[in-house]
């Protein structure tokens, strides 16, 4: 196949860039577990397990991308809440 077919061809994504929610392992969990009412009190065992069905995912890391760049902030994604991504994204900006 020639350079100029190749390019013509539609560019297949690459395995990040694939829709990530269709191996999540929260999938098939009650999306409630994932979005507790505060980070604090009685919410620490509902985020608490959250966390652990994301410790178990394969897409985790794909998934707090997801959040981090769409500036998700309810919820738990990627095994993080989100006072946990605040964090992170100060620290990207004072990079």
């Amino acid at each position: 196949m020639s350079d100029m077919s190749q390019r013509l061809l539609p560019h297949r994504p690459a395995p990040e860039d694939t829709d990530w929610r269709a191996q999540a392992a929260c999938r098939d969990v009650d999306p409630e577990l994932f979005f507790p009412v505060s980070t604090s009190g009685a919410s620490v065992p509902q985020i608490e397990d959250a966390k652990q069905v994301c410790r178990t995912c394969a897409v985790c890391g794909a998934c707090l991308r997801w959040a981090l760049e769409r500036g998700e902030n309810a919820g738990v994604w990627g095994g993080t809440t989100e006072d946990e991504r605040r964090k992170v994204r100060l620290l990207r900006q004072a990079v």
